[in-house]
C-alpha cells in the first residue's frame, strides 16, 4: 500500500464529533487554565550553556521559578507531571528530587510521562485532565531534557534482543527507522526538495535571530544561575538568559552547502533538522473558579488536545493528522489558527504538514522552531505552550494550536486560547 493510501486510512480514523466542553469565547468557573507557561532558555547539547548543568537542575530552577514569578504557595501544588525521554528510569527519580529541591512539600506528588517527542505537551495535558476529573486542584505539566546528560551514541532507545516474531510484522519493524531516515522517507515519499528543506530553516533561523534581538523571548524565559566548565577545566558560575542554538545570517545558499547526514543521496542535514538540545519548561494550571480564589491572572486555557496515528516509516507527517483531529474537538477551522507553533523535527516533516493542513506559513512558528532554537525532547512540547502564549498575546490574537511529530509514528496537537 502507497503512504497516500495508508494516510487515507489513518484520516478516517480520526476520532470523535462530541462538542467541545470548553469554548472558545466563554468563560467558565470549570475551565482548565493555565497561570504560568514559562520555559529556560534552550541550548545546545554538549556545547551550550547547559553543558554542565544536570536535568533534575534545569527542572528544578524552572519549577522554583513559576512559584516565585506566581508567588503561589507551593504547598497547593497537588501534583507535578514531567515528561522526558532519555533519562534511566523515565526520570522518576530525579523529577523527584528536583520537585523537592524546588522547595515543593513531600506532599506534593511527582509522576514522569515518555511520549516522547509530545512527551512535555501530554504531561500539561494529564493534568489538564485530573484537575477536569476533579483528582487534584492544582498542577504543573512540566517537560525536562539533557541531552547533554543522556543522549549520544551509548544512549540505547530500544532494548537488544527483540522478538523476531513482532520483527516480521512490517509496521513494527518499522519503529525501529532511525529519526534521521523517516525524515528522508517524508521528502522522497511527497516530493519534498533539498531547496525547500534548506529555506524553511533558513527561515526559521531567520525569524529567531530577529525575534532575540527584538527581545521577544524574554517574556517566556527564566534565566538559569549555573556553572560551566572551560576546557582547561576552571569552573565559573554564569546566568543562561538566552537560546544559543540560533545561527545569526544564516541563508539557504548557507545551509546548501552541508553534506547529508543519512544518506549520500538524501536531503536532510544538519542544518535543515532540530538540534539536539538541553532545557526545561513547565505550566501551571488550574480551573478558573480556584484562580480567581488566589487572586492570579490567567494566562490562556486548554481547549482541546489529540494524539492521531500515522505509519511509523514516515512518523514526521504526524501533525497533518493530529491537527485536524483537534480541530474537530474544538469545533475551529484550520484557517481560525492564529498561531500554529508546530515543532520542526524536520524540514521535510515540516513543510509537509504545513502545506497537506494548508497552514499560512506566517502564522507558523514566528519566532522561528526547533531547527534555531532546538528540540531537547521531553520539553519541547511543554516549551511550546509558554512560546504559543507569549505570542499569542504580543500580536492581540486569541487562538493558537501546539504540534509535533512523535517518534514510532504519531502526532499530537493542542489548542489553547490566550487571555490577556
Amino acid at each position: 500500500m502507497t503512504a497516500p493510501a495508508r494516510l487515507g486510512q489513518v484520516a478516517s480514523h480520526l476520532g470523535g464529533t462530541k462538542a467541545p466542553r470548553t469554548q472558545i469565547g466563554v468563560k467558565s468557573p470549570d475551565d482548565v487554565v493555565i497561570v504560568k507557561a514559562l520555559r529556560t532558555p534552550i541550548t545546545r547539547a554538549r556545547k551550550g550553556g547547559f553543558k554542565d548543568t544536570t536535568s533534575e537542575y534545569l527542572l528544578g530552577t524552572i519549577l522554583r521559578g513559576v512559584v516565585e514569578t506566581t508567588k503561589i504557595d507551593a504547598a497547593l501544588v497537588d501534583d507535578i507531571c514531567v515528561g522526558n525521554v532519555c533519562p534511566p528510569g523515565g526520570g522518576a527519580t530525579t523529577a523527584r528530587m528536583a520537585a523537592l529541591y524546588a522547595g515543593f512539600p513531600n506532599t506534593t506528588s511527582v509522576q514522569t510521562v515518555n511520549r516522547q517527542c509530545s512527551s512535555g505537551l501530554q504531561a500539561v495535558v494529564h493534568i489538564a485532565h485530573e484537575i477536569q476529573s476533579g483528582m487534584i486542584d492544582i498542577g504543573i505539566g512540566a517537560g525536562v531534557e539533557s541531552m547533554t546528560q543522556f543522549y549520544g551514541p551509548k544512549h540505547k532507545m530500544i532494548p537488544d534482543t527483540l522478538s523476531e516474531e513482532v520483527m516480521a510484522a512490517p509496521e513494527a519493524a518499522d519503529c525501529l527507522t532511525p529519526m534521521g531516515f523517516t525524515s528522508e522517507n517524508v521528502a522522497s515519499d511527497f516530493g519534498i526538495s533539498r531547496q525547500r528543506q534548506d529555506e524553511f530553516a533558513a527561515l526559521s533561523h531567520q525569524r529567531a535571530e530577529k525575534a532575540q534581538k527584538e527581545g521577544l523571548f524574554d517574556a517566556e524565559i527564566y534565566p538559569v544561575k549555573t556553572k560551566v566548565v572551560d576546557k582547561d577545566g576552571n569552573e565559573k558560575e554564569v546566568v543562561v538568559s538566552r537560546d544559543d542554538g540560533v545561527r545569526a545570517g544564516t541563508t539557504a545558499a548557507t545551509l546548501g552547502k552541508l553534506r547529508p547526514a543519512f544518506s549520500a543521496e538524501g536531503s536532510t542535514t544538519a542544518g535543515n533538522a532540530s538540534q539536539v538540545s538541553d532545557g526545561a519548561a513547565a505550566v501551571l494550571m488550574m480551573k478558573r473558579s480556584r484562580a480567581a480564589e488566589l487572586g492570579l491572572p490567567v494566562q490562556g486555557k486548554l481547549i482541546a488536545a489529540a494524539v492521531a496515528g500515522v505509519p511509523p516509516r514516515i512518523m514526521g507527517v504526524g501533525p497533518a493528522y493530529a491537527v485536524p483531529a483537534v480541530l474537530k474537538k474544538a469545533g475551529l477551522t484550520v484557517d481560525q489558527l492564529d498561531v500554529v507553533e508546530l515543532n520542526e523535527a524536520f524540514a521535510s516533516q515540516a513543510l509537509y504538514s504545513v502545506e497537506k493542513l494548508g497552514l499560512d506559513i506566517a502564522r507558523v512558528n514566528p519566532k522561528g522552531g526547533a531547527i534555531a532554537l532546538g528540540h531537547p525532547l521531553g520539553c519541547t512540547g511543554a516549551r511550546q505552550v509558554s512560546t504559543l502564549l507569549t505570542e499569542l498575546k504580543r500580536q492581540d490574537k486569541r487562538v493558537g494550536c501546539a504540534t509535533m511529530c512523535i517518534g514510532g509514528g504519531y502526532g499530537m496537537a493542542a489548542v489553547f486560547e490566550s487571555e490577556h
